[in-house]
Order: structure tokens, then sequence, then C-alpha cells
């Protein structure tokens, strides 16, 4: 016997997830590192909405946009870590209020 979960409590967790990145985004102006986590978890709560919807409308496209976007979500991922490893070898610092030019 299997208890099925309703769509709205997967659409609230994707809500909650999403307006934590956004305020992630929002409040934390400085740590890219914090950045480039709050836009994975934005991809995340969007990854969990084409799941539900999905799930309970019985279509495969859903499933397969989650695949493209989780391999955008890892080239995004590994470029962002590659650029803050060089930023940080160059600058000792990872802090976005330095970032003001891409010279020097």
């Amino acid at each position: 016997m299997s208890v099925q979960i309703p769509l709205s409590n997967y659409l609230i967790l994707s809500a909650l997830l999403f307006a934590i990145s956004v305020a992630g985004i929002i409040i934390n102006r400085r740590n890219l590192i914090v950045l480039l986590m709050c836009i994975e978890i934005m991809l995340l709560a969007v990854n969990t909405n084409f799941i539900a919807f999905a799930t309970y409308g019985d279509y495969i496209a859903g499933e397969i946009f989650v695949f493209f976007i989780l391999t955008v979500a890892a080239a995004e991922s590994a470029i962002g870590l590659a650029i803050v490893i060089i930023y940080f070898r160059q600058r000792n610092s990872i802090d976005l209020s330095q970032m003001n030019s891409l010279k020097n």
C-alpha cells in the first residue's frame, strides 16, 4: 500500500527552496561561493517542480529536462569554482566587493 504525497507539498517545498535561494542572493553580496550555492539551490527548486509535474501528469518530458538542468548545473559549478580558485590565487580573497574591474 503506497501513500501518494499531494502535488501541493512538492510545490510548497520548491517555493521554499526558491525563496531561500533568492534571499541568499539578495542578502549575500560578498561571498562568491555562497552565491554559487544559492544558484544551485534555485536550480534544484526548478528540478523539483519538473519532477513533480512529470510524475503527476505522466509526462516524461519533465524528467528529461531535469537531466539537462543537472548537466548545466554541473558545468556551471565547475566553471564557477575554477574562476573562484583563479581569482583567489591572484587576490587572496573571494570578496565580491573587491571585484570591480577585469584588469589587475
